[in-house]
């Protein structure tokens, strides 16, 4: 009986890696098709561009979190010396205004992107009917062609199983090559990333943000999946970009990515995706995409 029960625990933890592959979508929803005349045009800034912003982001979030990284920093001596001289710089500002009286003053992620970009992003009711959750500029102000949020999610190579994680799930994103990212953040999508995610660290390197499954964001960025389809009504302001996390990117900071691939034995660089300004965008404005064409 003892066997049977862990046979059936195993199971239950396991049996999403074993779905064949059937079919990439069961439904031909808004959210899962994505069309671009050439994958040039699906470039509105350059990658160099995309990826300054996410290092400068992240290293702000490291930073602000750097009492928490001991066990890392304990195998980066190099990087540990690089990051004590930032601080040093982060601590003077704070002393001089009055932020901290002793020790590193720690913000909030929202407060930590406001201090980096000069805004902030976060979920709350939309402002189109029915359409549930949106995604606003709570704070701040965001220039044409910034990096506004990323689409978090399991990165899915063409024909690995994701039937049965795309039944009824509006939150699978198509890539251009076909690449697939789940954006779920429950059910069997949940449960998928986390064990993909902690699969793949490595020792107290993280490779991968889990937070975005929470309600506690630690990447502020990692909402673009809730961003609403534009309409007649709400034209779209931002647009999808595919990029490709370079081989160097800073493995300390990969603990900020919100994507996790699902087959861990592929070489490849990590899929993401970010969500670019088409136009200035002020605070207290809906983000608005467009899911079937990224240049108008």
């Amino acid at each position: 009986a003892a066997m049977l029960r862990e046979l059936r625990r195993r199971w239950r933890s396991y049996k999403y890696r074993f779905v064949p592959w059937l079919a990439l979508n069961l439904r031909r929803q808004r959210r899962t098709l994505r069309y671009v005349p050439e994958s040039s045009q699906d470039k509105i800034i350059a990658d160099e561009d995309v990826f300054e912003t996410l290092l400068k982001t992240f290293k702000a979030l490291f930073i602000n979190d750097f009492s928490r990284q001991a066990d890392i920093l304990a195998l980066l001596p190099e990087v540990k010396c690089q990051y004590l001289e930032l601080l040093t710089v982060e601590q003077k500002w704070s002393e001089v205004n009055s932020y901290s009286h002793r020790g590193q003053q720690v913000f909030s992620p929202e407060e930590v992107l406001f201090n980096t970009l000069g805004f902030t992003v976060s979920r709350d009711r939309s402002s189109l009917v029915s359409a549930g959750t949106g995604v606003f500029v709570t704070r701040g102000f965001v220039p044409k062609g910034t990096v506004v949020s990323m689409y978090p999610g399991t990165v899915y190579r063409k024909h690995e199983p994701i039937f049965f994680q795309s039944l009824g799930n509006p939150f699978i994103f198509r890539c251009i090559d076909g690449v697939l990212i789940d954006g779920n953040d429950k059910g069997l999508s949940r449960s998928v990333y986390r064990s993909c995610s902690r699969r793949d660290q490595l020792g107290p390197f993280q490779m991968s943000d889990e937070s975005w499954l929470t309600a506690t964001l630690q990447n502020p960025l990692a909402v673009g999946q809730y961003v609403n389809n534009c309409s007649h009504e709400k034209a779209a302001n931002v647009c999808y970009q595919e990029f490709d996390v370079p081989g160097h990117f800073p493995v300390e900071l990969k603990q900020y990515l919100p994507n996790i691939v699902y087959s861990h034995d592929i070489e490849s660089h990590l899929r993401c995706v970010v969500l670019v300004t088409l136009r200035d965008i002020k605070q207290g404005e809906e983000l608005f995409s467009n899911y079937y064409t990224v240049v108008s």
